[in-house]
């Protein structure tokens, strides 16, 4: 299954390897939306990095909200190995960015 061709993939070994400056920073560079793919849980391979990555997470949706970015721009979504469930949350993901339009802070 595929993906539309105007993402970009960032790998990281983990989704707890992913840091808030990782997610601010693409925004700033001008994306509409960041999604962050980890393990669902119990399934981490390094333990617990799913649920770093979802704490962090939801504590900057509530930071995108005050600074008028919303909250919605950013999400994680726990998927398997096999690639299908992701290709799905990505379809997902991009119509609903599609539906919200370009990043409010883009060209500021």
């Amino acid at each position: 299954m595929g993906y539309p061709s105007n993402i970009r993939i960032i790998r990281l070994p983990c989704g707890g390897k992913v840091d808030v400056m990782h997610i601010l920073r693409a925004f700033e560079m001008g994306a509409d939306g960041v999604f962050v793919a980890a393990c669902k849980d119990g399934r981490c391979s390094y333990l617990d990095g799913n649920t770093h990555a979802k704490r962090r997470v939801n504590t900057l949706k509530d930071h995108l909200r005050v600074i008028g970015l919303g909250e919605s721009r950013l999400e994680i979504f726990q998927v398997e190995a096999a690639g299908v469930s992701f290709a799905r949350f990505v379809e997902e993901f991009t119509a609903k960015i599609k539906e919200l339009g370009e990043n409010p802070l883009k060209g500021r």
